[in-house]
């Protein structure tokens, strides 16, 4: 045996020999990394008919349901954006806290109590003031258009109801809601400047249904806050005709609270960027929603459309070159969510390349607006092929609105892009009952995600400085 020990040892280190070793596989090479637009064209069909859009807005609908800044939803949609992120794989995640007034809704009516009795369905405008506990009775005086209430004399309503009927224009791009938000915002002030001790409007919807729709109102320093509430489109009609046989008296009765600081945040998560990853390209959509509905349209879909947009680009073996952030802001129905972001962001606004917000909804986008100067850029040069397929049309209108969360950082020298979508419908469901995850379009909503997807992409992999081409231009 001890002969044989020696001749064993010399066998084993022989069949160990780096000759005799089994030779390892090689890594096959790494694969070529895609051109910019062939990869943006596999993204849009990509999500086409991807589900991450649809299933990130039935979850926030259903599990979380409304949710005003201030309220306890709220808290709980804070949570599920964190899960949410987190699930899908997104890096950086960050809650914002700020601080904030807010305003809670509470028992509401409405009805003619002359010349017959009549229920009447109102909402009473975001940050309304009460009515007393016993209500407000009062005789009702109709005006046609806001320029009417204006023209009446300083005194002329004193002891009434003043009552705006005006309607709301149906438009593509929403143009009909600037006159409406208009008179939504001022319209108490001036009736109370004239004497009212509360005003009534016709809904700012381009519907014929009977559920109201809310929406923030404010008051003037110096003039007597009164309460004011939004009547549903047919019961607006029904006082302009019954007004014009002979007097009308209508009784309201609002409650509601108001908090002089209350907390919100905005939760961000990222892409990271693999060759620039401090070069942000910032998008989203709200987090907050109005009471009535569940928040679909307004904005849970802008919510969904821009974190699938991203979470396809992160599911890609070939990662972007710069990072992509989406932003969930947390209070943009009663504002402050933008000046948070840009107080929290102020030291890397030079960074961040571009912004933009979805926030009108899930139906198809109809055209594209960049920087000034951005289309002749070659870095969208692919742009007409890319959009075609999905009926976009590529504007030659610079861009000068993201969303109105990014207003602030967009006034602080961020430039911003808009990707418009077919609002034609979107002020028959907003602010109102209707805004339920039924009345969203799965397809019209992939269609989105296709645009934003490919779009991001394509500034994402390269090198414009939207900046420099807008002052060249």
């Amino acid at each position: 045996m001890r002969m044989l020990i020696p001749a064993l040892t010399a066998s084993l280190a022989l069949c160990l020999t780096p000759a005799m070793a089994k030779p390892a596989k090689a890594k096959p090479p790494a694969a070529a990394p895609q051109p910019p637009a062939v990869v943006a064209a596999a993204l849009r069909d990509k999500a086409l008919t991807d589900t991450t859009a649809w299933d990130v807005l039935e979850s926030l609908t259903t599990e979380i349901g409304p949710r005003p800044a201030g309220s306890p939803a709220m808290t709980r949609a804070k949570d599920w954006a964190v899960a949410k992120f987190t699930a899908l794989g997104f890096k950086n995640i960050k809650v914002e806290e700020f601080a904030k007034p807010s305003w809670s809704r509470g028992a509401e009516s409405g009805s003619i109590t002359g010349p017959y009795p009549f229920k009447l369905s109102i909402i009473g405008l975001g940050g309304t003031v009460p009515t007393p506990a016993e209500g407000i009775e009062a005789p009702i005086v109709i005006f046609p258009t806001f320029a009417d209430l204006l023209a009446a004399p300083e005194g002329s309503l004193t002891g009434k109801i003043a009552v705006v009927t005006q309607p709301m224009v149906r438009a593509q791009d929403g143009a009909g809601y600037g006159p409406a938000g208009t008179l939504r915002r001022r319209g108490p002030s001036e009736a109370a400047k004239r004497g009212a001790v509360a005003f009534l409007m016709r809904s700012a919807s381009t519907s014929s249904s009977r559920d109201p729709h809310t929406g923030g109102t404010g008051y003037v320093d110096g003039i007597p806050k009164i309460p004011a509430a939004a009547l549903g489109v047919p019961d607006a009609e029904l006082l302009v005709r019954l007004a014009a046989r002979g007097p009308v008296t209508v009784k309201l009765n609002l409650a509601s609270t108001t908090s002089a600081t209350t907390v919100a945040w905005n939760i961000s998560g990222e892409i990271v960027g693999s060759e620039k990853p401090d070069e942000v390209i910032v998008i989203g959509g709200h987090l907050d929603s109005w009471d009535p509905g569940t928040g679909a349209i307004d904005d849970g879909a802008g919510v969904a459309i821009t974190t699938a947009a991203a979470k396809l680009i992160g599911d890609l073996p070939q990662k972007p070159k710069r990072t992509i952030r989406v932003v969930m802001w947390g209070s943009e129905e009663t504002g402050g969510s933008g000046a948070a972001y840009l107080a929290a962001h102020k030291d890397e606004l030079g960074k961040i390349i571009i912004a933009g917000e979805s926030d009108f909804g899930a139906d198809n986008i109809y055209s594209l607006e960049l920087p000034a100067g951005a289309m002749k850029d070659p870095t969208f040069a692919a742009l007409p092929g890319l959009f075609a397929p999905l009926k976009i049309l590529l504007s030659q209108t610079p861009s000068t609105n993201g969303g109105s969360d990014t207003d602030e950082i967009h006034a602080a020298g961020v430039p911003v892009f808009a990707l418009n979508q077919d609002g034609a419908r979107y002020f028959d469901l907003h602010h109102s009952a209707d805004d339920t995850l039924d009345k969203v379009d799965p397809l019209q909503m992939n269609q989105n995600v296709a645009a934003w997807a490919s779009l991001l992409w394509l500034i994402a992999n390269s090198d414009i400085d939207f900046r420099k081409v807008s002052a060249a231009k």
